[in-house]
């Protein structure tokens, strides 16, 4: 079984006890802030090694680096093959920040996207401008609805009713 695999069997595990889940999934932001923090030091250094290589220089399991590896994959600027991913494969954290930081306020993990170490990386005002993009992106803004005797959006003057909503 792929690494993925176990990591959601275990991570995803509906008939486990929910403290349990829960503790896991405590422990296991903790353990994924840790890591967070060394990346964003020098965001620019290209961290690669085998799954195996970066779980023991974090300080992880080969598990815990694999739900690491499933949660930043979408922040990557190439992706990593997570679904056959085993020990030995080579992997590569090279991250974009914008998209690392954006993915971090869509996931709702302020505990990731408050870290002190984004202060180096991005400006006050640059980090508002991301945060607001990334919560404006999942906003519905719905047309306003044209009435019969709205005047006419094509901008004739008529009646809507009377130009453009007329059933031809």
């Amino acid at each position: 079984m792929a690494l993925l695999e176990q990591w959601k069997s275990v991570a995803y595990n509906k008939d486990a006890n929910k403290a349990e889940l829960q503790r896991f999934w405590q422990r296991y932001f903790m353990l994924e802030k840790g890591v967070y923090e060394q990346l964003l030091e020098n965001p620019d250094q290209v961290v690669e090694g085998t799954v195996k290589e970066l779980a023991e220089k974090y300080d992880l399991s080969v598990m815990e680096m694999t739900g690491f590896l499933d949660g930043i994959d979408e922040s990557l600027i190439a992706g990593n093959p997570i679904e056959e991913m085993e020990e030995d494969t080579h992997v590569s954290l090279a991250f974009d920040k914008e998209k690392l930081y954006k993915n971090m306020v869509d996931a709702k993990a302020d505990w990731l996207y408050e870290l002190p170490q984004w202060e180096a990386i991005f400006d006050e005002d640059t980090r508002r401008k991301l945060y607001l993009e990334q919560k404006k992106s999942g906003t519905i803004i719905k047309e306003q609805k044209i009435y019969p005797n709205d005047p006419c959006p094509c901008g004739s003057g008529k009646k809507y009713k009377k130009c453009c909503g007329r059933n031809k």
